[in-house]
């Protein structure tokens, strides 16, 4: 089985008991483990959880590979740097407190392996509160490459935390970079400007750590300029139509800054969301 690398990072709101079960779930749990955990600090942490990354550090020396930042970056950034730190040509996503299923790796690679034109390969996620029993929602999207480029004319295709990519595809687009919360839509956007092959597999990945701020943090200026900007990319790359850009520009307008979180919550949960 091919040598792969896993990029994650994590900062200050990090809890030190969450990033233990997602380390282990990459690690301990898989069917097939990483050659390499590439894990960025973003700037200061707390000891707790500075404690744990040296125990794992000192636990697997030759897998993990700590980039302590003295001044938090943000996601994109630290992204960044830790694909261009990744020693393997394939790169998994893993975000800090979510946990890996225990096939997630060996699903993915065995797809890369038999799809050598496929750059990057996704997956389906649950979302859990609290306990990882405790479903509450499941995203699904599209598996083959024509039906993610549709998709992607609305909302992303791809879940972040569930991707496995071809280090010489994203470094070829610029990698990642600084876009406020959608550093990944931005990517797969550049990916697709640059008629890069996508895929997700029909199984569950990755069981996401929820709770009650997620959707509050979907809302407001900042996240609203934020996907506007990315639609005018697609719009610039005749990648939709005007009309295309013109109804999401005011659909996200009503989602995101004239609903109240609460709604803008429900509407995330049943519409976006199968359960």
């Amino acid at each position: 089985m091919t040598n792969f690398s896993v990029v994650t990072s994590v900062y200050k709101n990090d809890k030190s008991e969450f990033v233990r079960v997602a380390l282990d779930s990459m690690l301990r749990n898989q069917t097939v483990k990483p050659t390499e955990i590439v894990l960025v600090r973003d700037g200061q942490v707390t000891e707790a959880l500075d404690r744990l990354l040296d125990e794992y550090e000192a636990r697997y020396p030759e897998v993990f590979n700590i980039i302590r930042l003295k001044q938090n970056g943000g996601l994109g950034k630290a992204l960044r740097l830790g694909v261009e730190s990744a020693k393997n040509d394939i790169v998994a996503r893993m975000d800090s407190d979510d946990i890996c299923l225990p096939n997630r790796f060996e699903l993915q690679l065995k797809y890369l392996e038999l799809h050598p034109n496929v750059d990057i390969i996704g997956g389906q996620m649950t979302e859990f509160i609290d306990t990882p029993d405790n479903i509450i929602g499941k995203r699904i999207v599209p598996c083959d490459n024509e039906d993610i480029y549709d998709f992607m004319k609305n909302r992303c295709a791809l879940n972040h935390v569930t991707v496995m990519f071809r280090k010489e595809a994203v470094l070829k687009v610029g990698n990642y970079q600084d876009w406020f919360w959608n550093e990944d839509y931005y990517l797969w956007v550049r990916m697709m400007i640059a008629k890069c092959k996508f895929a997700n597999v029909p199984d569950v990945l990755v069981n996401v750590r929820s709770g009650a701020d997620q959707y509050a943090r979907r809302g407001g200026r900042k996240y609203y300029e934020s996907e506007k900007g990315i639609k005018k990319l697609q719009l610039d790359n005749k990648m939709i139509t005007k009309m295309e850009y013109r109804y999401f520009v005011a659909q996200r307008y009503i989602i995101q800054i004239l609903m109240p979180n609460w709604l803008r919550g429900w509407v995330f949960r049943h519409l976006a969301r199968n359960k």
